[in-house]
């Protein structure tokens, strides 16, 4: 019982030397970081975004040709981005987030994704078969492989959508592909 009594009055005057010391210096008291480095609680400070996206917008990608450009994407063009960059862009451009491309690697040397002066020419539902069937099968290059056992046909639409949002030149719908749209 005693030593009970020791310790709680050992710890009444720590605890009550403490307190006078806090009210006597300014700024914070904390045993454990300096000053400068005592953490508050308080709003989280908000980090600057260099890109702006508009309402409405699943994601960006900034334009291959100037990165100063953001283009903002829908639902399914964000989708089609992250098809893009999960299976083509090893292909089709020039850097991939781990680095080169293996596009030298390829021959013929496949389009850009963004290479509208090729990819405009194509409609949609040949971009289609040429993604599900590859390209021997359309004609084209036998090291286009068929993806329509690995992507399902939202994932090739999304794509053909994402590739429709950068392609430089704009891509403009045919009034053909707009009445198809509307029907």
């Amino acid at each position: 019982m005693r030593l009970i009594l020791v310790y709680v009055s050992v710890l009444a005057l720590s605890l009550g030397t403490i307190t006078v010391a806090r009210r006597g210096m300014p700024g914070k008291f904390c045993w454990c970081w300096s000053g400068d480095q005592h953490m508050t609680a308080g709003p989280k400070p908000q980090l600057e975004r260099n890109e702006y996206v508009s309402y409405g917008s699943y994601g960006s990608e900034a334009d291959w040709n100037d990165p100063n450009r953001i283009l903002p994407l829908d639902y399914n063009q964000d989708q089609g981005r992250r098809v893009f960059y999960e299976h083509c862009v090893w292909c089709h451009a020039d850097t991939t987030p781990a680095g080169p491309s293996n596009r030298s690697n390829v021959n013929p040397d496949p389009p850009l994704m963004n290479d509208g002066n090729i990819l405009n020419k194509e409609s949609d539902a040949s971009l289609r078969k040429i993604i599900a069937l590859g390209g021997s099968s359309v004609g084209k290059s036998p090291m286009m492989p068929p993806y329509g056992a690995t992507l399902t046909e939202e994932e090739i639409d999304d794509l053909i959508t994402y590739i429709r949002v950068i392609a430089v030149p704009e891509y403009k719908q045919s009034a053909k592909e707009n009445s198809a749209l509307r029907n």
